[in-house]
């Protein structure tokens, strides 16, 4: 507030309010403008923005109340059926966007394939490979350009961010329809062209970006504003729109319905209701039934060069899988094989996308452009050039695939690829590099075919295939880790079932099952999940005698993993500088009060405050929440003040637009006659809102009054400051809290309140830096590699 507005201030409030006085000073401007933790920077996708908290929390105040009051019968009932028919919305919408991406990447890629065969089966390589080359880079450029001058926020995976989200991080674009757009653009043109990425998870994203653009509550711009949507605009219903969207997503990739619900409660969201169960359990069934009539719909020929290519990943077809107390010491090896390589990769790849991150963010949007086609040029030179390497090798007398007919293929993305080779023999590297993801996942998993790939040609795609997904993985493109673990682990674990049948001869297991464990070890060394890969490969298996060995191998990677660091998308968290609250804070926090943890002078408004000192305060600070003090303005007693509870930015900004003043400062509640809705004051969906540029009042309505009774959180949570700041963490991130008031013990000095805490208050790094003494009992988990962090500790 300017020095006017600051002496008035100061002779009409009481005395005892002095020692907590809004943002009197310059320091204290300049703090609450951002360098105090105000604003946090967290690199979302490809960009670096700021973000924000959301909000969890019921707002009872009396407008809240009055709509509560007022609803009837139908309405509560409307409600619920709004909620269930956006999550099957969500199911249906999602199920066609992870069919459709099927279609376009094997159609896409069939194209680039058949033309590169005919120019080889013509003798002309060169061209060949030009042909191969530049379709991939040609790809990969138009992704890479899409994310970088388009969808920023589409860049990756989108599970960190999407995780970011249900921790009650407010990230901003994220779920945009720009972001949407470019995720499904981006992740067709990455997968197509040919580098070691998924799909999956940006399907994540885009479920859960898909969810998020339903739960906006209607939009003004396209004449959506219907009644019925309005239930939606609040963050609690937004929440679970999104993890239904992100169970959606997991469920269409996989084709596990029970999978993506079980992925969704294990890894990316941070509460879970009862109520969320059957929703997320209905999104997913709707999208399995999705997939299920795409599968019958390219049975009969409708799929062009797709046929059923990306929908099932693993012929479950053959001899039953026996096995003994032999297979379970080599099922242990690759549990830890995939532990040591699994956070190996995530420690490597963590390290290459802090230096590029910083050596591109020099350079410009450009460079990164060209990274991605660099890599795109890279990898097509590995998989075009490598099987020449590969020695031609006679077809097998009786092919034991029932989806094969012949061998070798010259057309198609089947097992025994021609390539180079002459009549009746085949290159099995060809198989594995000149071929989409999917297929040559499909090649690696396939059962019946012992004794298709050399030993030297595992090898020589494992280490290329590794680091190929090293370089890849955090480009400006749209890319999932599931694919490239899956290849990585599955090689491995054929290399293991073939070193146990020179060990034993002939035995129980099939390679292409050896090779479906070392798949799930290396899952579970990288992303450290359990439950939810178990069920997922099951489901993509059909094959429940495995569930012994897949249980034990998972639970083993992670175990040797969580030994190393932390799991891929957490590393990636603390990576983006994301404020992640963790599910239980770290011990150091038990030693600091709550009073210990406020960073910010504190800034208030009286119960019926100035109008110009309202509007100076939101021009001067960018805080979301401020106390409401009752200082007893009339003077008819010595009371002390009182605290009423908090009122946010949003709900102040809405007051001041409609103007609903008074000339003295007396308790007059909202006018009466129907101009305030508790509609116009929900929260508004993203980029939406009114903000304090869009105020403009003249001088002689900012020297008027507003009550802020009526839109006042009369309940907020409370602690005392006595309370531990590890307890004050528990209940912030159990409740789901954007503000957390700390109150005095005793009223005596006259405060009715101490400060806030916010998110930003309960960062580790940044309480240790504040307090450095404590930093010797901040007793962590103990990784052989050093822990990502965002702000290198001294």
């Amino acid at each position: 507030m300017d020095e006017n507005n600051g002496d008035i201030e100061t002779a009409e409030r009481p005395p005892q309010l002095d020692l907590y006085e809004p943002l009197i000073g310059d320091k204290e401007r300049a703090v609450a403008n951002g360098n105090g933790n105000t604003n946090h920077l967290a690199m979302i996708g490809a960009k670096v923005s700021p973000i924000e908290s959301l909000d969890y929390e019921l707002i009872e105040n009396d407008l809240f109340r009055q709509d509560w009051r007022s609803r009837k019968r139908v309405e509560i009932l409307q409600y619920v059926a709004v909620k269930w028919t956006f999550v099957f919305l969500v199911g249906v919408l999602t199920g066609l966007v992870a069919f459709g991406n099927n279609l376009a990447v094997e159609n896409i890629a069939g194209l680039k394939f058949v033309h590169s065969v005919n120019l080889m089966n013509s003798d002309r390589f060169v061209l060949a490979f030009l042909v191969y080359a530049g379709a991939n880079m040609l790809l990969v450029m138009l992704a890479a350009m899409l994310c970088v001058y388009i969808g920023p926020s589409a860049a990756g995976s989108g599970i960190p961010e999407v995780k970011a989200y249900l921790n009650g991080v407010d990230t901003p674009h994220v779920f945009s329809l720009n972001t949407l757009v470019v995720k499904i653009l981006g992740s067709i043109g990455s997968v197509a062209g040919g580098l070691i990425v998924g799909k999956e998870g940006p399907l994540v994203h885009v479920g859960a970006c898909i969810a998020s653009l339903l739960g906006q509550g209607g939009s003004v711009r396209y004449g959506m504003t219907w009644k019925w949507l309005r239930y939606l605009k609040n963050d609690r219903d937004r929440r679970d729109l999104v993890t239904c969207g992100a169970a959606a997503g997991v469920a269409a990739a996989f084709r596990a319905p029970v999978g993506g619900v079980l992925f969704a409660l294990e890894e990316v969201t941070s509460w879970w209701r009862g109520p969320l169960l059957w929703r997320a359990f209905f999104t997913t069934a709707v999208v399995a039934v999705i997939m299920r009539t795409g599968i019958v719909w390219c049975e009969h020929g409708h799929c062009g060069l797709s046929g059923e290519g990306g929908l099932i990943i693993f012929d479950i077809s053959g001899k039953p899988d026996n096995y003994g107390l032999q297979e379970l010491l080599p099922v242990a090896i690759l549990g830890v094989v995939g532990g040591v390589l699994g956070s190996l990769f995530n420690q490597t790849n963590g390290k290459i996308i802090m230096w590029s991150n910083g050596w591109l963010k020099k350079k410009g949007k450009f460079a990164k452009i060209a990274q991605a086609v660099i890599v795109a040029f890279i990898t097509s030179v590995c998989s075009f050039g490598l099987p020449w390497m590969a020695t031609c090798r006679p077809c097998p007398m009786t092919v034991g695939i029932p989806s094969e007919t012949k061998c070798p293929t010259y057309d198609l993305t089947r097992n025994f690829k021609s390539f180079h080779c002459p009549a009746n023999t085949y290159n099995d590297l060809a198989g594995l590099f000149f071929n989409t993801n999917d297929d040559t996942i499909r090649n690696l998993f396939s059962k019946g075919t012992n004794g298709e790939f050399e030993f030297s040609s595992l090898v020589i795609y494992l280490v290329t295939a590794y680091s190929l997904a090293l370089l890849t993985y955090g480009i400006a493109v749209p890319s999932g880790l599931f694919v490239p673990a899956i290849l990585c682990g599955a090689t491995y674990g054929r290399i293991m079932g073939m070193m146990m049948k020179q060990i034993y001869g002939t035995g129980p297991m099939d390679e292409g099952v050896y090779a479906l464990l070392g798949a799930a070890s290396f899952l579970g060394g990288s992303m450290r999940m359990t439950v939810s890969l178990c069920i997922i490969i099951l489901e993509l298996t059909n094959n429940l005698s495995l569930l012994p060995l897949i249980m034990l191998v998972l639970l083993i990677s992670k175990t040797v993993g969580d030994g190393f660091n932390d799991a891929v998308y957490h590393l990636h968290v603390k990576i983006k500088e994301i404020p992640f609250l963790e599910a239980h804070p770290l011990p150091f926090m038990s030693h600091l009060t709550a009073r210990d943890g406020i960073t910010r002078p504190l800034v208030w408004f009286s119960a019926i405050e100035r109008v110009g000192t309202i509007l100076d305060v939101l021009r001067s600070t960018k805080h979301n929440a401020f106390p409401v003090i009752d200082d007893n303005f009339d003077g008819q007693n010595d009371e002390c003040p009182v605290f009423c509870g908090l009122v946010l930015r949003s709900h102040l900004l809405v007051l001041l637009r409609k103007k609903q003043f008074t000339e003295r400062r007396e308790r007059g509640g909202l006018k009466q006659g129907g101009s305030f809705s508790s509609t116009e004051f929900a929260k508004p969906g993203s980029g939406k809102g009114v903000k304090i540029n869009d105020i403009d009042l003249d001088i002689a309505e900012e020297e008027m009054f507003l009550d802020l009774h009526p839109v006042t959180n009369t309940s907020p949570y409370t602690v005392l400051e006595t309370m531990s700041l590890a307890k004050a963490y528990t209940l912030f991130r159990q409740l789901g809290l954007r503000h957390l008031c700390v109150m005095p013990k005793s009223s005596s000095e006259g405060q009715p309140i101490l400060g806030l805490l916010t998110r930003h208050d309960f960062i580790p790094n940044s309480l240790l830096n504040r307090f450095p003494s404590l930093r010797q009992l901040n007793y962590q988990k103990v990784h052989a590699f050093p822990s990502f962090s965002s702000s290198s500790q001294p």
